[in-house]
């Protein structure tokens, strides 16, 4: 009997040691039977499965054009196929065609968001909310952490943030994956592509302004996408004038949050930018079973100079981009080992009350610009 694993628990040093022909699959939606899956591709010993892809195709609830997906999904699997693994392929149902050829597996089965005919994402009930969008990763975490920590801590902060102010915002399902220009120096790290990445996104916020949606905050786990979404959201804001589209450096990082971190912190500067002791400690409150703090390295030999180094809030003037191997042996930019799972849940009840400030901020930024069209400001009274 085939073997299904999660190939995003795993850390690099795990994927690094798979071997290179094992089946490693990216669906779109989940539920697919696994007899099924096995059996198209000859019931192996084992088949790896990347986190669902959930939403942006047909059925989802929530699509976009089919260009725009394939590009996602193919950079996804040449990600795989540069890291030499030879048998990869996206699971999509019948009547997705990604034009991927034997890359894809096109099963007669309904994946569970399809299993409801009428499943729209959001609910067109949801206008009037900001509609958030966490948006994670499948990327190296250093020798104690799995590669699905920035998906884990975004999805926990959004849906955190969701069920504190339900009437003022409502999450998109958590995206488990980004940007990383690293992608080459670890294995089992991934890599949307920047341009794919905002076309899809830019495709997403399309869609949901011409169903009456007007309010969106591109919420990222993973430092990668950052500069990406800056872009999603200047090109958003230039192509519909009358919407709020907002996004924000990372989590736990604004006014508020800031004196929290540093009251609970044991590091110096330095010991916190991944798979550091903030990630550590969110992932010993979160999902504890997937950190393995025995096989921890403290990494914090960055190459520093006054405007150029590495911390959660700081890093200084400089912004470049040197090979990842430069400043570290294990992957992790930071002291793991002064993790706790009690600093983990106090940076996560700072961190959601971040960003349900952000929440009423952007409420408030709508509400006054559209008062201003309203009334005539400027060029909105010349109806340019």
């Amino acid at each position: 009997m085939t073997e299904f694993f999660f190939f995003d628990t795993l850390t690099w040093p795990e994927v690094a040691r798979l071997p290179r022909d094992i089946p490693i699959l990216l669906p779109l939606g989940s539920g697919y039977p696994e007899a099924l899956v096995a059996e198209s591709l000859s019931n192996p010993p084992r088949i790896a499965l990347l986190p669902p892809f959930p939403f942006g195709w047909r059925g989802s609830g929530l699509a976009v054009p089919e260009s725009a997906l394939a590009a996602v999904i193919s950079n996804l699997l040449n990600s795989l196929r540069e890291d030499g693994f030879t048998r990869v392929f996206a699971l999509t149902p019948q009547d997705v065609d990604l034009g991927l050829g034997p890359a894809q597996i096109r099963l007669f089965h309904r994946p569970t968001a399809m299993r409801n005919p009428g499943l729209i994402l959001p609910p067109d009930s949801e206008r009037g909310k900001v509609i958030l969008m966490p948006i994670g990763h499948v990327e190296q975490h250093a020798y104690h952490l799995g590669l699905s920590v920035d998906t884990i801590i975004i999805e926990a902060i959004a849906n955190g943030t969701a069920r504190t102010v339900p009437a003022s915002a409502f999450s998109l399902p958590v995206m488990p994956y980004g940007v990383s220009t690293h992608r080459s120096s670890y294995a089992g790290t991934m890599n949307v592509g920047g341009r794919a990445f905002e076309d899809f996104w830019l495709e997403i916020i399309n869609v949901l302004v011409q169903r009456g949606f007007a309010l969106f905050y591109l919420m990222s786990g993973h430092g990668g996408s950052m500069s990406f979404l800056v872009n999603i959201v200047k090109y958003a804001g230039e192509r519909h004038r009358r919407i709020f589209c907002a996004t924000a450096f990372l989590h736990t990082s604004g006014p508020d949050c800031i004196p929290v971190l540093e009251k609970y912190r044991q590091s110096k500067i330095g010991g916190m930018g991944h798979a550091c002791e903030l990630e550590t400690s969110y992932m010993l409150h979160l999902r504890p079973d997937l950190v393995h703090m025995e096989r921890v390295v403290d990494d914090t030999d960055f190459v520093t100079t006054p405007s150029y180094y590495m911390d959660w809030i700081e890093g200084g003037a400089l912004i470049a981009n040197p090979p990842w191997g430069d400043d570290s042996i294990s992957g992790a930019y930071g002291a793991g080992s002064l993790g706790t799972a009690e600093k983990g849940k106090i940076w996560l009840e700072a961190a959601i009350a971040e960003k349900v400030k952000h929440v009423s901020e952007i409420h408030e930024q709508h509400r006054r610009r559209e008062e201003r069209r309203q009334a005539g400001f400027g060029l909105w009274g010349k109806q340019i």
